[in-house]
């Protein structure tokens, strides 16, 4: 006769273990741990994202964690995930549903945008969106980059390639010049005839370069360099 185990942690326990399950800038229990790779430091993904985008230091312990791209250092920790979710009983049913209760309410208006769905399925997203039960590298270091519509050198955008109204997009590390191509056709809602141009700092990307790639080789090693990275985009000049 198997003899019945005795949970490792009671309910009533958990609050011992809470200084190191819960996140320093949210003070709630950690989803999606997210752990800086200078310090160690772990907060929720979230948070931290947001964080970055005003302050390149560690929000608890104050290093400076990058230069420039803080973004690379981060790390999803699924082993500290379950380890929470073992702890703390109903939260990942909580946070499941949570999540499907906010796609629910949000999907009339993503509809009614028309595009918001296809840029999510492309890895993309003005509001780092995801997917309910499906992972667009998700659990990729994320990138911030600006979306520049091309207006000097006499290469002016013509009429049917406009500037988008959200030009500053969180994405995986690991998305392809040609996949951000799809999704400024989404966005602008551009023919398939219209052929695009992605550049940085005036070069054309290849359609197979990561942003990964680009950041390390044209973006990181150009002199005046800013955060985000900007990539420029025009309608493909035929020079035949």
């Amino acid at each position: 006769m198997a003899t019945r185990r005795t949970p490792l942690v009671q309910t009533s326990l958990v609050k011992d273990f809470n200084h190191f399950i819960t996140c320093y800038l949210c003070r709630g229990y950690l989803i999606k741990p997210t752990t800086v790779t200078e310090c160690l430091h772990t907060f929720c993904k979230s948070c931290i994202i947001q964080h970055f985008e005003d302050s390149n230091d560690c929000p608890k312990c104050g290093i400076q964690v990058h230069e420039t791209n803080p973004l690379e250092m981060l790390r999803l920790d699924n082993t500290l995930e379950e380890i929470i979710f073992k702890l703390v009983p109903g939260l990942r049913e909580k946070e499941g549903q949570q999540e499907i209760d906010f796609w629910r309410k949000n999907k009339s208006k993503e509809n009614s945008q028309g595009d918001g769905l296809g840029s999510k399925k492309l890895g993309l997203s003005d509001e780092d969106d995801d997917e309910d039960d499906q992972d667009y590298h998700r659990s990729d270091p994320q990138i911030a980059i600006c979306l520049d519509c091309l207006h000097n050198n006499g290469y002016a955008a013509d009429n049917t390639v406009k500037c988008l109204m959200k030009k500053f997009i969180h994405c995986s590390s690991r998305v392809t010049v040609g996949t951000i191509k799809k999704f400024l056709s989404l966005k602008l809602k551009l023919s398939s005839s219209c052929e695009l141009d992605v550049l940085c700092n005036g070069e054309i990307m290849g359609k197979d370069h990561t942003l990964e790639f680009i950041y390390m080789t044209r973006w990181r090693l150009h002199s005046d360099h800013r955060y985000p990275m900007v990539l420029e985009y025009r309608p493909r000049i035929d020079f035949g």
